[in-house]
């Protein structure tokens, strides 16, 4: 299949396109509320062989608070990532492409294994800094330590 683009839509629609044609190739469904971000996958041929989708592998992310893996040679949607609480505004892939980071706006981030589609962290924008040791930091403005201590870190 020789797809180089993927556009997410607010009817929930995913469409995939060619563009050395400038046509579209195929309209993926499941999805029930509008699209906020889209990403291919690397081709990496590891990341193929794990999970069998030749580097044809995209994930979407939806207002209907999920995430969905795709594979774009036929459409298929091989897994239903769930966990966020409000929209997911952003799905991208790690460099080696066995994790999938989302944001939502319940204001967390996820971590995905791509294989198992098991949240393997979650990262909370209200403790951003949770355990955070800022004992004996210098340059620090009594401000910044107060900011600092407020989003989780920790001074002994």
């Amino acid at each position: 299949m020789k797809c180089s683009l993927a556009s997410g839509c607010l009817d929930s629609s995913i469409w995939l396109w060619d563009m050395q044609e400038y046509t579209c190739l195929k309209v993926l469904q499941g999805h029930t509320s509008g699209i906020w971000s889209v990403a291919f996958s690397p081709i990496l041929p590891n990341l193929s062989c794990l999970l069998g989708v030749e580097g044809f592998l995209l994930a979407s992310g939806s207002d209907d608070q999920t995430i969905r893996l795709w594979d774009v040679r036929d459409g298929k949607c091989l897994k239903v990532l769930h966990g966020h609480t409000s929209r997911v505004c952003s799905v991208c892939f790690s460099p080696d492409g066995l994790t999938l980071i989302s944001c939502s706006q319940d204001e967390t981030i996820r971590l995905w294994d791509v294989r198992t589609g098991e949240c393997i962290r979650i990262l909370r924008g209200d403790r951003l800094y949770e355990g955070m040791n800022i004992t004996g930091a210098i340059g620090l403005t009594e401000a910044q330590k107060t900011t600092l201590l407020a989003l989780g870190a920790v001074e002994n």
